[in-house]
């Protein structure tokens, strides 16, 4: 489902997957028999909004850019390039859209290791940024209650009403992306998503409905939890009686 306006996807595989404890990048950790970075590929391709795909990479990692090369050979017409990424999480966006094709008028920036993202919230952030929003993150409502601490002392309790749960694709206006990302330096990791940028400039962000299966595998339990989803999937629905 390509849209009027070109779009770009930026997806960042750049980490080094410490806190997953597998030795490896993250986006080469198997899940399911596949890597995260194979499967993130698969759901932006299988929605059919990019006119090109930017993978951001670890430095010399030939595993991967194997898999951006499998990847770029069943996308048609949609390209797909690796790209180095840097030191930190706005280091490496900024390395992705240094490499999208000036004619990218839309950019979605995809985390990796959200790997289980279904197409469709691609499709609903691509379309919110093509009928005018600078700026489009996908949300869950938080159903925790949340502290605010200092130190070791509860100070507040916000409304979790109010509250949302931030997801990846993040779409965005590219001029005005590339805009935000001038006004922080790459080295500074204090910027967590591209929204944040985007908000310090004064744009609005608006908001659609992310999903369930967009949630980052970051942990162990997040890779057995994935596994079991995929596991699921397989196994097809299951018979009653």
């Amino acid at each position: 489902m390509k849209h009027a306006l070109p779009v770009g996807v930026v997806v960042v595989a750049a980490g080094s997957g410490q806190r997953l404890g597998q030795g490896i990048p993250k986006a080469r950790v198997l899940c399911g028999g596949r890597t995260l970075l194979e499967r993130s590929l698969d759901a932006v391709l299988a929605s059919g909004v990019a006119a090109s795909i930017v993978v951001v990479l670890p430095e010399g990692d030939d595993v991967l850019s194997a898999v951006v090369s499998r990847a770029a050979g069943r996308a048609g017409n949609t390209t797909v390039v690796p790209v180095t990424g840097g030191a930190t999480r706005t280091a490496s966006v900024r390395a992705g859209l240094d490499a999208l094709p000036p004619s990218a008028a839309v950019v979605l920036v995809h985390d990796a290791a959200r790997a289980l993202t279904p197409p469709e919230v691609f499709r609903r952030v691509a379309a919110a940024v093509a009928a005018g929003a600078p700026a489009v993150i996908p949300v869950l409502p938080v159903v925790d209650t949340v502290k605010v601490v200092d130190g070791d002392v509860v100070t507040a309790t916000p409304d979790r009403g109010a509250l949302r749960a931030v997801q990846t694709p993040q779409g965005f206006d590219a001029p005005a992306l590339r805009l935000a990302h001038e006004g922080i330096h790459p080295a500074d990791p204090s910027a967590t998503d591209d929204a944040m940028l985007m908000e310090a400039r004064g744009a609005t962000v608006r908001v659609v409905d992310g999903d369930a299966l967009s949630f980052k595998v970051t942990t162990p339990l997040d890779l057995v939890i994935a596994e079991a989803v995929l596991a699921r999937e397989a196994a097809g629905p299951s018979v009653a009686g």
